[in-house]
């Protein structure tokens, strides 16, 4: 004979208002909770009566909505890969199937896009931080964007702009490089392959910040 539960109390959660705890059979102790949303789909009020396959599909979609509301919340702060979507979720030890589904509205809603949180971050941070593409799209990896979404994504960082800012990174970091001039040209290069750039915008810069120095000497004796 399979499990028949009667509901005989729905109180309101204290601290989440959307949630309900459902009391069963007269128990003292809620027997599970569910958000408001589902409570009213499956209309579970003081009186209804809910079978064992009934009760398995209440609890999985309240899972899935469970997922997809945390991750709304997680959302809010700023845009979020889909690895770091799975990867807090998987904290609040939610179903695989749940946190599945969960990412999959959220991409139909367009509210996780990988391919476009690629673009945006590329581009913001090489002009905010002074970084090349190279190193950029290793940062990418590291936040869980896959090889080819963030290989385009940095292949389509205008080169011409990237130079320039390597240009301007170089003239920046130029006069804090002690030694002689070959050293200081051998460091800056150093310097800013590690940045990512390329050797072209590379070459460009360390020319640009040695020449920069030429010319402040120039206009100081000029001065005097």
């Amino acid at each position: 004979m399979d499990l028949i539960l009667t509901i005989t109390s729905v109180e309101q959660d204290k601290k989440k208002k959307q949630r309900y705890h459902l009391f069963v059979n007269d128990a003292r102790d809620p027997f599970t909770s569910v958000h408001e949303d589902l409570l009213i789909k499956f209309r579970l009020f003081k009186g209804r009566e809910i079978d064992a396959d009934e009760l398995k599909q209440i609890l999985h979609e309240d899972s899935e909505h469970r997922a997809y509301v945390l991750a709304l919340a997680y959302l809010g702060a700023r845009q979020r890969t889909e690895k770091e979507i799975v990867r807090y979720l998987a904290k609040k030890e939610l179903e695989e199937g749940a946190v599945r589904k969960a990412l999959e509205r959220l991409k139909r809603e367009g509210l996780v896009n990988d391919s476009a949180y690629a673009e945006l971050y590329a581009a913001q941070r090489m002009r905010s931080q002074s970084k090349g593409r190279r190193l950029l799209q290793q940062e990418l990896l590291q936040r869980g964007i896959k090889r080819d979404t963030a290989k385009e994504a940095a292949s389509k960082l205008n080169e011409e702009s990237e130079t320039e800012i390597a240009v301007n990174a170089a003239i920046k970091k130029w006069p804090h490089l002690k030694g002689e001039e070959r050293e200081r040209k051998h460091k800056l290069a150093a310097f800013l392959l590690r940045r990512g750039f390329p050797s072209g915008a590379v070459r460009e810069a360390v020319k640009a910040a040695a020449q920069s120095e030429l010319e402040d000497e120039d206009g100081h004796m000029l001065d005097n």
